[in-house]
């Protein structure tokens, strides 16, 4: 009696192996994902990726001319990042300040120390330090952000025909050290 049948050993072995292998589940599923992810970052698809080596490639009909192409905007509520044709932002915020400047324009030199800083022009990105911008004659809110969040900011008022040169000297948004008392 010390010994099981072998229908019996076989079952004992099957429910073994089952619960192991729901244990292992939610190890192995984010390793999938992961795989995955690997995989269509390298340029396959999903389709691809799966495919053996004994499966033919489905034929891709060749790219039409650029100049025939439409192009076709994704929909809105797309999760996928779309690239962006046409310069960048802050090269569309620089002109669109330099064609309000008219006759009496005023020039702004912005430095920021560390030099590098992003810099935001009335909460507008127009480039990085050091800079040398035409604006009309006004008051302008000029905002310095360094590679490591470090942050500076001036009120400048602009007459008209002047020139200005700015260095805002980043301080640290957080904190090195805190001391308790």
């Amino acid at each position: 009696m010390g010994r099981l049948s072998s229908p019996v050993k076989k079952s004992a072995m099957q429910r073994t192996c089952k619960v192991v292998a729901l244990l292992l589940v939610p190890f192995l599923v984010p390793c999938l994902g992961f795989a995955q992810a690997a995989v269509e970052t390298a340029g396959a698809t999903s389709a691809s990726a799966g495919m053996s080596a004994g499966v033919k490639a489905p034929a891709v009909p060749a790219a039409p001319s650029a100049s025939a192409v439409a192009p076709i905007a994704p929909p809105k509520d797309s999760p996928y990042i779309t690239l962006r044709e046409g310069p960048p932002p802050e090269d569309i915020n620089r002109k669109t300040l330099e064609e309000h400047a008219g006759k009496d324009a005023a020039k702004l030199l912005l430095h920021s120390s560390p030099s590098g800083a992003r810099i935001y022009v009335n909460e507008l990105f127009v480039g990085q330090s050091p800079l040398l911008l035409i604006v009309p004659p006004g008051k302008y809110r000029v905002q310095m952000r360094g590679e490591r969040q470090e942050l500076g900011e001036r009120l400048v008022g602009l007459l008209p025909k002047d020139t200005q040169n700015i260095t805002i000297v980043l301080a640290p948004r957080y904190p090195a050290r805190i001391s308790i008392r």
